[in-house]
């Protein structure tokens, strides 16, 4: 499970030290990309991903997406790699089967009201997704960086308040790839929430840029005014959730971060319920971690749902079909 080590985030002493792994893992992602074949499918598919390790909002990118293109006429199936979940696939996530162990969270939530497929393999998902003959676009969550499937679509995300960090590689930082050999594997990028770490101008007009915010949703904060809260996460940003609280007008007692994706054992939940009967405070959590929790703690702990707000739909949305309309680039090597 991914933690943001603070190291990531200046470039101190312990992220020199890191520096020679990081070269390591540069000459490593080089050899797989160079001994990689690109396979095509017949569907188009958007790759949503980004360049750093650690959340950026993709997902709920992923779900604004399938809903838009959907309302313009498309009919689009989600991809994803199920991360954190014990599930090769191909299989299409049905959630009254599937749990986030076997699935993953993400998937697990997308496919409440959307068609999503789970595959490690995401050439064999791609094509399992064109078999059905149903559908005529593939949004494929993460993966930016595979050099399996070849994209129509290649939309990097960043978080606006975090940006590359220090931008240094994996270890030493957090990027998964340089800035350079990541600014050609986009063809747009989005950045989500007030762009403090200076994003766009270090992109600098090489590719069009979009902006979006994450809002959460203000009946439910409404309705616990007044109530002190316990607000709990493990995403990639625990503080992108509790900002947006705070901002909202709710009263925050107390908040835990855990790392994204993390699965919460039964001393984490004991823990958490004390430390809200300490505060005398309701527990809260995103859809991302209420949907990780056990059926019987979810009437436990109320859920705050998310979505996306761009600052521009349509041009987001025009953008995104421009490329789909375009002749498939066979030769293409992301």
């Amino acid at each position: 499970m991914i933690r943001t080590p603070p190291h990531w985030v200046s470039r101190g002493w312990l992220a020199l030290l890191l520096l020679p792994l990081s070269a390591l893992w540069a000459l490593a992602a080089w050899l797989r990309h160079a001994t990689a074949r690109p396979q095509q499918v017949s569907l188009p598919v958007i790759c949503v991903g980004n360049l750093v390790a650690g959340g950026t909002g993709k997902t709920p990118i992923v779900s604004w997406l399938y809903d838009h293109l959907a309302s313009r006429g498309w009919q689009p199936a989600i991809l994803s790699r199920g991360y954190g979940g014990s599930m090769t696939g191909p299989v299409w996530v049905d959630g009254t089967i599937h749990d986030a162990g076997m699935c993953g969270d993400e998937p697990l939530m997308m496919a409440e009201s959307r068609d999503v497929l789970v595959s490690r393999d995401r050439v064999t998902g791609a094509r399992a997704i064109a078999a059905q003959g149903s559908y005529d676009v593939i949004i494929m969550d993460d993966g930016l960086q595979n050099p399996h499937l070849q994209k129509q679509v290649r939309i990097g995300v960043f978080d606006g308040g975090f940006g590359v960090g220090n931008g240094w590689l994996i270890p030493a930082g957090p990027l998964r790839t340089s800035w350079r050999t990541g600014m050609g594997m986009m063809d747009m990028a989005i950045i989500n929430g007030t762009d403090s770490a200076g994003v766009a101008a270090q992109i600098a007009g090489r590719l069009p840029v979009h902006h979006v915010k994450t809002q959460i949703d203000q009946e439910v904060v409404h309705s616990l005014q007044g109530t002190p809260l316990l607000a709990f996460a493990g995403i990639g940003r625990p503080a992108r959730m509790f900002d947006s609280l705070k901002e909202a007008g709710a009263q925050i007692a107390k908040t835990l971060s855990f790392a994204d994706h993390h699965p919460y054992s039964a001393h984490d939940l004991t823990r958490i319920q004390e430390d809200a009967h300490h505060h005398g405070a309701a527990m809260i959590t995103t859809h991302k971690d209420w949907i990780r929790l056990p059926a019987e703690w979810r009437e436990r702990v109320t859920l705050l749902p998310v979505s996306i707000l761009p600052e521009d739909s349509d041009a987001l949305l025009d953008s995104v079909e421009t490329r789909l309309r375009q002749p498939q680039d066979r030769g293409r090597h992301d």
